[in-house]
């Protein structure tokens, strides 16, 4: 990646929508070397995809949960496979320190994540787990700042 694949992939960051052609303009370049970076850059999974940025409210997910989990035996990637399958769960990560792996989970009311914790608390190597609820989002950002403005 180069000057202008940042440049572009920068356009992209404010608004993902906007026209091959506007953003040539924007960047002093050709069309066709805008659709050709982008491309090359989706065929190299730089760009991995498109998704519309959604208010998780407005869809009732009014918990957001950050659930810490200790994992015994080595079985870490088995038990976060298929956690990261659960179609509550939002990202999976393997963390140092206390805990072993993080979870950040979405839900629509206290019973979903009841459920949730319960299940994820009998499964064959969860060792223990350590629940917190989002009270408030000051930041949530899935966007990279892939240049210094």
């Amino acid at each position: 990646m180069d000057d202008l694949d940042l440049k572009i992939i920068a356009s992209m960051n404010e608004n993902a929508r906007k026209s091959f052609r506007q953003m040539a303009k924007e960047l002093g370049v050709s069309m066709s070397t805008v659709a050709n970076r982008v491309r090359k850059m989706e065929e190299d999974e730089i760009i991995k995809g498109y998704a519309p940025v959604l208010d998780p409210q407005k869809f009732g997910f009014d918990l957001l949960a950050v659930i810490g989990m200790r994992i015994s035996r080595g079985k870490m990637i088995s038990v976060q496979d298929k956690i990261s399958k659960n179609s509550n769960v939002v990202n999976v990560y393997d963390i140092t320190g206390e805990w072993d792996s993080m979870i950040i989970a979405r839900f629509h009311n206290r019973r979903e994540l009841n459920k949730f914790i319960k299940w994820i608390s009998g499964m064959e190597y969860v060792e223990r787990t350590y629940t917190q609820i989002v009270l408030n989002i000051v930041k949530e950002e899935a966007r990279l700042p892939v240049l210094d403005k």
